[in-house]
């Protein structure tokens, strides 16, 4: 959906997620939120009655979706479909952002984790479900890549976490360096999860 296509509640859930994942969730008020969006003061009240909790678990749970919706156009868009290659795709976005951009921002879900999940059970509970939300989907395409389907899920969370992690060190080095080491080495170790077609 595209940014002039989202109503004053969307634009408003999505530029907490982008502020988020820049600043993390302490740093992130509702002011910057509404400044960001375009959107008057007064609307966060009225669409976000919970305040900044409320805002949060819905600026997270947008972030799982979208990045579980991305497993799909990476899995069609694989020049060869294998493991490796539906990974290497998850950490190019990541790639291609930093060289672009810079390394200011990481993942919403994984700056929400840090600030708040220890002391905000309805956050914690809102990135478990983020987490749900993308690794599902992911669990889904390895399957369908040939992976068998008791082995999925695992590989998939491991998947996610060495991403999350590459990410966090390439912002802390400024470099894209983790970001292709852990697409060179996880990689065959997930084509090796593949089982050949009898």
């Amino acid at each position: 959906m595209g940014e002039r296509q989202r109503g004053p509640r969307e634009r408003m859930v999505f530029s907490a997620a982008q502020l988020i994942r820049r600043d993390g969730v302490n740093a992130t008020g509702m002011r910057d939120v509404a400044a960001h969006a375009g959107a008057p003061r007064g609307s966060l009240q009225h669409y976000f009655p919970g305040g900044k909790e409320q805002l949060v678990g819905e600026a997270v749970a947008w972030a799982g979706r979208y990045a579980g919706n991305r497993i799909g156009r990476f899995v069609q868009r694989l020049a060869e479909p294998v493991p490796s290659a539906l990974f290497a795709a998850m950490a190019a976005q990541w790639t291609e952002e930093y060289e672009r951009d810079g390394f200011g921002a990481g993942c919403p879900v994984a700056a929400a984790t840090v600030d708040r999940a220890a002391c905000d059970e309805a956050t914690r509970a809102a990135v478990a479900a983020a987490f749900t939300a993308w690794r599902t989907p992911l669990a889904e395409a390895l399957t369908a890549l040939g992976v068998p389907a008791g082995r999925s899920a695992a590989l998939a969370t491991l998947m996610i976490s060495t991403l999350e992690g590459a990410i966090l060190m390439a912002r802390a080095e400024k470099d894209v360096r983790p970001l292709t080491t852990v697409v060179r080495e996880l990689g065959p170790l997930l084509d090796a999860a593949v089982t050949p077609p009898v």
